[in-house]
């Protein structure tokens, strides 16, 4: 057997015996010639086989089994998977790709059900309950070939800047600051364990061990019975955490640069893609974002008409949609930070500013929604006790976090991203369910 050639390899070679190895996408069973679109993990391409239909009475072995071959196409149900060698031919006139392969064996790995459970115009929980097959899309293919590059590019970032990867723990011994938003779960017998929401305090550590410049890429839970179309209940992660900075500006200098080394990536390898299948053209940031101060943000939003109803004096979602408009209108921008937060509406961890009194933290705001909130931590053991009492928390329940801090922590900040929102507003899409492998909400653990 010839080896397997994938499809976006075939333009670049001679005419010849090729094998490639797929599934079928659509069959177009002619009277005199049977055409199959044959699609792999990197495009589709057209076979061809002149039909057989009848043998002469003095047919020998080659029209028989030129008739089997035509017999076999015929019965071919979408989403077969199967293995064809034939004659690869290059052909201008062939809209796909500009080659067809000439059938001349067929080899079926695994038949299909003829009976497709989705269509093109299923609803977005019906895909879901059938991901695996919406999956085969070329689209859906290519956000998860743009996920690689992003988070390749990101790692590469750091690792290029001596950052450390670390892995934390997702299970824990006590909430993190209070159970409202948390799974909880038996751990061998009488234990509670909680899984963790984010790697917030764990980074810290690393801080506390002297590591200087640490992030993670990986899952987090939140316990949040909400049904919007930028909520999970198991999500990826973005973390970074870095030492020895001067404020929160640090930290947002280098979320910029990240992403936008990371934006940057993707419109090289996927730019072409994007823009035919998606409709849209990757822009990526100048340096630097824009920073706006949450007061002067709720001023422009409420000077667009817009009365934001929050009373805890953060922007809600319309809220953040309307400053974007605006930074797009006056900065020709799709990124924005929002910073000078108020304590009330912050964790106890974010370090206060003793002129204004507002936390040393930002929310960043792509395309009208957030999809950041970044901080310089506190790292005086005793602010943090003090902070924590002036929240309601129970300080002897913060105990393990808090001994991170009694024996040396250097200045430091960082951020936590969603992957899934990052990706939705770059490709443009509605729901993080899109752009998710399989995703996970309150009414949905399967498949």
């Amino acid at each position: 057997m010839s080896e397997r050639v994938l499809v976006n390899q075939l333009k670049q070679l001679p005419a010849g015996t090729v094998s490639v190895s797929g599934w079928v996408e659509t069959v177009r069973d002619q009277k005199k010639v049977q055409f199959v679109i044959l699609r792999d993990e990197t495009g589709a391409v057209q076979l061809v086989n002149p039909a057989t239909r009848e043998l002469p009475e003095d047919a020998d072995d080659a029209a028989a089994a030129a008739l089997a071959l035509t017999e076999t196409i015929s019965a071919l149900s979408t989403g077969t998977f199967l293995t064809v060698t034939g004659e690869l031919k290059h052909d201008e006139r062939v809209k796909l790709g500009g080659v067809e392969i000439k059938i001349h064996t067929l080899e079926i790995a695994a038949a299909s059900d003829p009976e497709t459970p989705i269509a093109a115009d299923s609803g977005l929980d019906k895909r879901m309950d059938w991901r695996f097959i919406d999956l085969r899309q070329a689209r859906n293919n290519l956000i998860f070939r743009v996920q690689t590059t992003l988070e390749h590019a990101m790692r590469s970032y750091w690792i290029e800047r001596d950052y450390i990867e670390i892995h934390s723990p997702k299970l824990m011994s006590s909430p993190a600051e209070s159970r409202a938003e948390l799974f909880q779960l038996e751990y061998f017998g009488d234990q509670t364990a909680y899984l963790a929401q984010s790697p917030q305090h764990f980074k810290q550590m690393a801080q506390a061990a002297g590591f200087g410049k640490v992030f993670e890429i990986a899952d987090a839970f939140r316990a949040d019975p909400s049904f919007t179309s930028r909520h999970a209940t198991e999500f990826t992660s973005i973390d970074a955490e870095i030492s020895w900075i001067d404020s929160h500006e640090d930290v947002a200098r280098m979320q910029e640069e990240l992403l936008q080394t990371a934006i940057a990536a993707v419109k090289e390898k996927h730019g072409a893609e994007i823009e035919e299948l998606f409709g849209l053209e990757v822009t990526v940031p100048t340096l630097p974002f824009p920073r706006i101060p949450l007061a002067e943000a709720r001023s422009i939003v409420a000077s667009r008409g817009y009365e934001i109803p929050r009373a805890d004096g953060d922007l809600d979602p319309e809220g953040e949609r309307q400053l974007s408009a605006y930074v797009k209108e006056t900065y020709d921008h799709d990124f924005v930070f929002v910073t000078d937060y108020h304590p009330e509406i912050r964790p106890f961890y974010h370090m206060r500013d003793p002129e204004t009194g507002m936390t040393k933290s930002y929310d960043l705001l792509y395309r009208g929604t957030e999809i950041t909130t970044g901080a310089q931590r506190e790292h005086r053991v005793e602010v943090l006790e003090a902070q924590a009492t002036e929240k309601g928390l129970d300080v002897a329940g913060l105990e393990h976090y808090l001994d991170f801090f009694r024996y040396g922590v250097p200045p430091h900040g960082g951020f936590g991203m969603g992957l899934a929102r990052l990706l939705m507003l770059l490709l443009g899409e509605s729901s993080i369910r899109e752009v998710t492998f399989l995703f996970r909400g309150p009414t949905r653990l399967a498949p």
